[in-house]
């Protein structure tokens, strides 16, 4: 198939099969325009921007090659995937990705069937295709299976588990290595040595080669070609840097490295790879950025640069006369370092995310005292414990939605032994455009059900610094502090710390006609609806509860003993979270108030802004206003009846 120069090709691919009409020589035109669309789209539309370019030729190669849906490609994380979405559909609506009501950021099982599975964390893809592999041979299809996983993730351990566990089922899978040195910051550790040695050996890209030419040769041998891929197998483990290769000792057959960038090339080697049955993994080295020259050069700040000028590169920031509110993970930043510099048993910690975390600050200032262990949550919170065990505050700070992968090591390894690990959670609650992988639902509710931990919330961002200040005061065991994504609420927010009492709240606002009780960033949704309510001549007694554990019960006492109907507010999982704990006190105390819990709700919750998803949950400042005047005037009716 072939073009006028007026003519678009995307425009005549509504799917991959569409895709397979043109000839080879055409890809790579194909993907100069895919990479256009991407960065038209992405500069005005905010969303994952560099990951995708650094995949363009590769995602076509896949679709060109595989016969998809039937093959299933399987994105680790997915932030790459924009191009396969373009691909497979989804060009019409793509500029509504991330929107409310849109289409998701990450590929979504529901959302099309080229999306295989559905992801958001790191390092799901290769366990998640042995599994599809291991299904097809069971209903003896002749199914492709491929995991696109990126060397970040390739450090969790679950990768780990995935590729050992795929060494010895001997299934037909294909895991490509998409190594581009660097996830959202620059990559750390061994494995990122280890793989660029590999890449940069000239003893190894000799023979790799002459490898790839008698690969070429593979359809013309019949019966010899296991021979002879046997025969390269015994030759690269006994050349390659001098010892065995890392993946081929866990019994994969490993390919490359390649150029992630030839798209023609790519579409050869995938071709020859669909003839080699068993576990294989092709190596290829890729640019995150590819073909947008700020983002190459600024690869952290291109992975999600927001809204961009598409020509110059330049991040386009909203404009504002007053000053404005920090960051509620930059003022944790800011703070941990001050806390350091007090106080010499502080380390900080973070997998892989010291520029999302705001670590980054202090990492700048005491790089000798703070600890990048890469995608590791799991390692990360007992690497804490470790540290805790030996005196020092460490100061762990995970995603929410992130340690939930790390739930056992938090129970075994630090509450079980009261060590003083300090939890600071980011993006606890509803994040907005990532959607139902990205939000922090259920921090509070997870951690409130551990024996020895403290769970507490910021409602502001001096309450943040007060809550880290107290618990790097030690021997009080595990501390959880949560804080929301975005913005917080005051630009004069570093004032001297004060220690915080332990399961303590305070009173925001004092009124007559009923109660709400909140926690966390929350309460300040809470305080615009009292200010409405005030307007209506309604009262409101507000506490900034604090603490979900242990609870304030001198409050809850005072409220129950008062009022009839209480409204708790949280951006949590009403399911265990302050509202159940409130709840709980109640019945065993044997009051009969009545509790009406805002939150979220018993089900995964889509992507939007912030507020478009707090309206849909009901605890938008409008809603909680609506809901206290129905509950005030049945109380009214009540009386007069």
């Amino acid at each position: 198939m072939s073009r006028g120069n007026h003519i678009s090709y995307l425009n005549q691919i509504a799917d991959p099969s569409d895709l397979r009409k043109f000839k080879k020589e055409d890809l790579s035109k194909i993907s100069k325009e895919l990479r256009e669309f991407i960065i038209d789209v992405v500069s005005t539309n905010t969303g994952h921007f560099g990951a995708s370019l650094g995949v363009v030729e590769l995602t076509i190669a896949l679709h060109y090659v595989f016969n998809t849906p039937y093959d299933q490609i399987i994105w680790d994380v997915g932030h790459q995937a924009y191009g396969h979405k373009i691909l497979t559909g989804r060009k019409n609506v793509f500029h509504t990705n991330r929107k409310f009501k849109g289409i998701s950021g990450f590929p979504k099982r529901s959302e099309s069937e080229y999306d295989s599975f559905g992801v958001g964390h790191s390092s799901t893809s290769i366990s998640a295709a042995l599994g599809m592999a291991v299904a097809a041979a069971k209903k003896q299809e002749d199914r492709q299976v491929i995991a696109v996983i990126g060397d970040g993730a390739m450090t969790a351990g679950l990768a780990f588990e995935g590729l050992n566990n795929a060494g010895i089922e001997n299934t037909n899978l294909l895991v490509i290595l998409n190594d581009n040195k660097i996830a959202i910051d620059p990559n750390v550790g061994a494995l990122n040595e280890y793989l660029l040695d590999i890449a940069t050996s000239s003893t190894y890209n000799k023979i790799k080669d002459e490898v790839w030419n008698l690969l070429g040769k593979m359809n013309t041998l019949g019966p010899k070609t296991r021979s002879l891929v046997q025969q390269l197998e015994k030759g690269l483990k006994s050349t390659l840097l001098n010892q065995s290769n890392m993946f081929e000792a866990l019994n994969f057959r490993y390919f490359g490295p390649v150029d992630g960038h030839d798209v023609g090339y790519l579409t050869q080697v995938l071709n020859d790879l669909k003839n080699i049955p068993g576990p294989k993994l092709l190596h290829c080295l890729t640019t995150k950025g590819k073909g947008f020259k700020q983002a190459e050069l600024h690869q952290t700040t291109f992975h999600a640069p927001g809204k961009f000028n598409k020509i110059t590169g330049e991040i386009l920031k909203v404009k504002t006369e007053k000053p404005q509110p920090l960051l509620y993970q930059e003022v944790f930043g800011h703070t941990v370092l001050e806390l350091a510099e007090k106080n010499e048993k502080i380390v900080g910690i973070t997998p892989a995310m010291p520029s999302g975390s705001s670590l980054n600050i202090m990492m700048a200032k005491m790089p000798d005292r703070t600890f990048d262990v890469g995608i590791a949550e799991q390692h990360a919170v007992t690497f804490s414990a470790g540290l805790a065990s030996q005196g020092m505050i460490p100061f762990c700070n995970i995603y929410s939605s992130f340690m939930q992968r790390a739930y056992d090591q938090v129970i075994h390894d630090v509450a079980l032994q009261k060590l003083d690990v300090v939890f600071c959670l980011d993006r606890g609650g509803l994040v907005g455009s990532d959607g139902a992988t990205h939000h922090g639902a259920y921090d509070l509710a997870y951690f409130r059900a551990i024996p020895n931990m403290i769970v507490s919330a910021s409602m502001d961002e001096e309450e943040l610094r007060n809550l880290m200040y107290t618990a790097q005061l030690g021997g009080k065991g595990p501390f959880s502090i949560r804080y929301p994504r975005g913005s917080g609420i005051m630009v004069d927010w570093k004032k001297p710390f004060k220690e915080i009492s332990i399961g303590k709240g305070r009173l925001i606002s004092k009124g007559d006609d009923i109660a709400i009780l909140s926690i966390g960033h929350a309460g300040n949704l809470v305080q615009e609806a009292v200010e409405k309510l005030k307007q209506q001549n309604i009262q409101v007694t507000h506490y900034d509860m604090r603490f979900v554990k242990p609870i304030d019960e001198s409050i809850l006492h005072k409220v129950a003993e008062k009022f009839k109907h209480v409204i708790t507010v949280e951006d949590g999982t009403i399911i265990g979270g302050l509202g159940g704990a409130v709840l709980e006190f109640f019945s065993d105390k044997g009051y009969s108030t009545q509790v009406k819990r805002l939150g979220i709700p018993d089900k995964f919750i889509d992507h939007g802004t912030q507020m478009e998803l707090y309206k849909e949950c009901g605890f938008d400042p409008e809603s909680i206003q609506k809901l206290a005047i129905k509950l005030v005037r049945s109380e009214l009716l009540s009386h007069a009846g």
